[in-house]
């Protein structure tokens, strides 16, 4: 079977046929960072002070932890899929896959420290 055409090679979404979930995943989690930095903004000026004890209190609330915590994952996952992007169209050979492995790692490791953050936090409660 032959390469085909250009208009065949651009309906096939090339060799791994995922270029338009990628995509859509992008501008999904694009309106959710936007939703939900809207929503974060709103809350932190409706606080009556920016201070440890007063934020520790307000992301001890269900109300402000759970949608922190749907912040935190939606932007690890936008910043994730963004970077991917970047490091597949410059970067080549080898350090792709290493630029990759780091990429990932870095992503998850400190998505998981901040989720870990957010939850301590809002189990321990004020004390």
């Amino acid at each position: 079977m032959g390469s085909g055409t250009g208009l065949g090679q651009v309906r096939g979404l090339g060799s791994a046929k995922s270029g338009s979930h990628h995509w859509w995943l992008q501008r999904v989690t694009a309106m959710g960072n936007v939703v939900l930095t809207v929503w974060l903004v709103v809350s932190l000026l409706r606080l009556p002070a920016i201070d440890y004890a007063t934020v520790t209190t307000w992301l001890a609330s269900p109300w402000a932890a759970v949608p922190m915590v749907l912040f935190v994952l939606n932007a690890f996952w936008h910043f994730r899929l963004g970077l991917q992007v970047v490091l597949e169209d410059y970067v080549k050979g080898g350090l792709r896959i290493v630029a990759m492995g780091l990429l990932h790692a870095w992503t998850f490791g400190m998505g998981a420290f901040a989720l870990f953050s957010i939850l301590k936090i809002a189990f321990a409660g004020t004390n």
